[in-house]
């Protein structure tokens, strides 16, 4: 039986942010998010996680069901936004989990508030190599998630996913999934660029660079930016590197069993 999955509002600088949790006892992991997703699509993970650990998840602000704000925020905005979720639910250190933007958000966590984070377990960690790239990159993401008249999200079917953007797919996605992503995008309506814009001026490798907590880099084997994770271990050499066989992106949600164990290895 999964277990059940607990939510709540914490008050930030960013106003209420909106959590998820699973699990009572042992260590805290506290999880974030991909870009335009919200913690909904992180629930199979939290349960996984649930069973040895205490998981946390956030609604980055504008995302989910949290305040939405009017400003371009930063990743170490985000990051101080889960940090002051740990504060609200009385959490003193944990271990900061994410995937893909999810992973900046980690980095950002221990470089920032090494007090705090004693672990980073960083899942298919997105890098931009320069400013044209990353804004290159992300015009290619715009091109294939369609927005109404009013540049509203509109939702995309899964044909549509896996035809023209199933780099941004996992394996084998289910409607379920799609309906979770398609929900998150219209949470996050016409600020769903903002994490993007976040990441494209964050420093992963200066982050990196100065992580001295254990660090877990897992990449999916057919994740598209996994050409880089020499280059980001070569700025971290402590960092430990492990593959997951056939997974691509989002094997948070696609492969939560496999994420719990590779992080029960590391964290215990």
């Amino acid at each position: 039986m999964a277990l059940d999955v607990r939510r709540g509002l914490a008050r930030t600088f960013a106003g209420h942010i909106h959590w998820r949790a699973c699990g009572e006892q042992g260590p805290t992991i506290m999880v974030s998010h991909i870009n335009q997703q919200s913690s909904a699509v992180m629930a199979e993970l939290l349960q996984a996680l649930g069973t040895r650990y205490r998981a946390v998840a956030i609604d980055y602000p504008s995302h989910g069901h949290s305040d939405h704000i009017d400003w371009q925020p930063t990743i170490e905005d985000y990051a101080r936004a889960v940090i002051e979720t740990m504060d609200a639910l009385g959490i003193e250190r944990a271990t900061a989990l994410g995937e893909a933007v999810g992973s900046a958000v980690s980095i950002a966590l221990g470089w920032r508030w090494p007090q705090r984070i004693d672990k980073v377990v960083l899942i298919n960690t997105p890098f931009f190599s320069d400013a044209d790239t990353a804004r290159n990159d992300i015009a290619d993401i715009a091109k294939v998630r369609p927005s109404d008249a009013s540049g509203f999200p509109a939702p995309r079917s899964i044909e549509y996913l896996l035809q023209h953007d199933p780099e941004h797919a996992p394996m084998a996605p289910t409607q379920s999934w799609m309906d979770r992503i398609n929900t998150a995008q219209l949470e996050i309506g016409r600020d769903r660029w903002q994490a993007m814009g976040a990441l494209a001026k964050f420093d992963t490798l200066a982050g990196m660079a100065a992580l001295r907590c254990p660090v877990l880099m897992l990449y999916g084997e057919n994740f598209i930016y996994g050409k880089h994770r020499a280059r980001l271990q070569a700025q971290c050499p402590h960092a430990r590197v492990e593959i997951v066989p056939g997974a691509r992106f989002c094997m948070s949600w696609e492969r939560a069993t496999d994420i719990a164990a590779h992080v029960r290895g590391f964290v215990s």
